[in-house]
């Protein structure tokens, strides 16, 4: 059985600990690798790697760091379709989504191809007499991320490019449940001529997170997870002086007024509930129906949801796959059963599904709710599975308020004609990402990534110019050369004039 190993200086290292973690095709619920699961010393060996190399890399001209980075996005390129297919042999989304997943992280590359427009600094001459103060932004040096199972890639790529861009280096732990994707842009950095050391990935479980939070030698971490797991990264880490971005997760609300097109409206939530099986973060799981709309929306989802192919991700036929292990796959059909004894209505029951040839696959259908209240588990839990439910509500301010009551605050999207309901909406939901007539507003790699409330934890959102300021320190240089003829002494306090 092949086992994944760690990433530690430039090469392949084999795992010491002893301890391993299984791997799983979702599609076939087999075993079919294993990964080796990080000591605390093997993850120091990791930070001594990156410490190391921070003494040149830190140093080195952003010529060299984007001239890397350059040849870095060329071969992911040519590589995408071996990156995708690992996605999908360990995560189980369908091949199509593992591209797109893999091309989304690619714009941050291309970001952190551009760092030098980004680390420009500001300068102000004259502001006393032959006085210029200037500010720049310098690196922090060891840095590290610990990932999700859900985007194997594209979480990675939003977070070790900008930061090696801003001449830090980088520890990456990637989920144990899917670790061939890190390992694999990891190698290929080493090709693009990424220095030893600069980017090193350990696998494992929680031994290796708590030996990340709590390593001296590491100055940020950033995380993106449930928000549990979200809140306890950045507890430890910020005890133990350390920056944090922890990234936590959501219950997404989709608004459909009753002036909206609720053809789009129907197809958008097909597209945002069910794509990659609901296993997103911007997933939207929740459909909030204003006046007379639920009915015929309802109808117009149930009608789409029924055409779905749900199969093994490598079928170029299937349009969902399954989820990431049996017992999540368990869990997420549990509310199902529970929304149906709390009193929702099941249009749509997935949780019996299953497919030929694979039946030992971690398989759940797409399910529909309708009637759900605030009450029930299906709507106050997140499910991360492909459930979708439907709150009815008279008006719009009900529906605001009912949505701005959640404790998360990821993503939302609002869909109708009225630019005036639009803005408004804009203005009034407490949420980091907002869409108007998009489904999963996801912004594009020079903005930046983030919710409210208990979807982040932390000052600074992910990627974009949030990520270059989490990633670099701020300092101020005031500087006088005084001219031939200046001298004396003056004890006075020093005025601008």
């Amino acid at each position: 059985m092949k086992t994944i190993s760690h990433w530690i200086g430039g090469k392949p290292v084999e795992g010491v600990s002893g301890n391993f973690g299984p791997v799983y095709n979702p599609a076939t619920g087999a075993q079919e690798k294993q990964v080796a699961f990080a000591s605390a010393d093997e993850v120091d060996a990791a930070v001594s790697a990156a410490k190391e190399a921070f003494r040149t890399w830190g140093s080195s001209s952003l010529a060299k760091r984007t001239s890397v980075l350059f040849k870095y996005r060329e071969l992911l390129d040519a590589h995408r379709e071996e990156i995708a297919q690992l996605i999908t042999a360990e995560h189980g989304k369908v091949h199509s989504d593992a591209l797109g997943e893999v091309a989304r992280g690619l714009e941050i590359v291309e970001l952190a191809c551009g760092i030098p427009e980004k680390l420009k600094g500001e300068l102000s001459t004259q502001v006393s007499t032959r006085v210029d103060v200037a500010a720049i932004r310098q690196s922090l040096g060891v840095v590290a991320g610990i990932t999700p199972f859900n985007f194997p890639a594209m979480v990675p790529m939003w977070m070790f490019p900008l930061a090696i861009a801003c001449g830090n280096t980088f520890v990456l732990k990637p989920s144990e449940k899917v670790p061939s994707a890190a390992f694999k842009l990891a190698e290929l950095a080493a090709e693009a001529g990424l220095p030893d050391g600069v980017l090193n990935v350990v696998n494992g479980d929680k031994v290796a997170v708590d030996a990340i939070l709590e390593h001296p030698d590491i100055a940020a971490v950033s995380f993106v997870g449930s928000t549990p797991i979200a809140r306890y990264i950045h507890t430890t880490g910020t005890a133990n002086g350390k920056r944090v971005q922890a990234l936590g997760g959501a219950k997404n609300h989709m608004l459909v007024l009753p002036d909206a097109d609720l053809d789009l409206a129907a197809d958008s939530a097909i597209n945002a509930a069910y794509g990659s099986a609901g296993e997103r973060c911007m997933a939207i799981s929740v459909v909030v129906a204003v006046g007379d709309t639920a009915d015929p929306l309802i109808g117009k989802i149930k009608e789409r949801a029924d055409q779905l192919r749900i199969g093994p991700g490598d079928d170029p036929a299937s349009e969902m796959g399954p989820l990431i292990t049996k017992v999540h796959r368990d869990k997420v059909a549990s509310y199902v059963t529970g929304a149906a004894a709390q009193g929702a209505d099941v249009v749509i029951d997935g949780s019996g599904y299953t497919v030929e040839g694979y039946e030992d696959g971690h398989w759940m259908g797409v399910s529909l709710l309708d009637h759900v209240t605030p009450e029930m588990d299906a709507y106050r839990d997140e499910i991360f599975g492909p459930v979708l439910s439907v709150v009815r509500v008279e008006t719009y301010d009900e529906a605001v308020a009912l949505m701005n009551n959640s404790p998360w605050g990821n993503g939302t999207a609002i869909f109708t004609r009225d630019g005036g309901a639009a803005r408004r909406f804009q203005m009034e939901i407490e949420a980091g990402m907002v869409g108007v007539n998009v489904p999963i507003p996801v912004p594009v790699g020079y903005h930046s990534f983030g919710g409210w409330k208990d979807s982040l934890f932390g000052d600074h959102h992910i990627y974009g110019n949030d990520g270059v300021h989490f990633y670099t320190r701020g300092k101020v240089v005031t500087t006088r050369w005084p001219d031939p003829s200046d001298g004396g002494i003056n004890l006075g306090f020093p005025s601008n004039h």
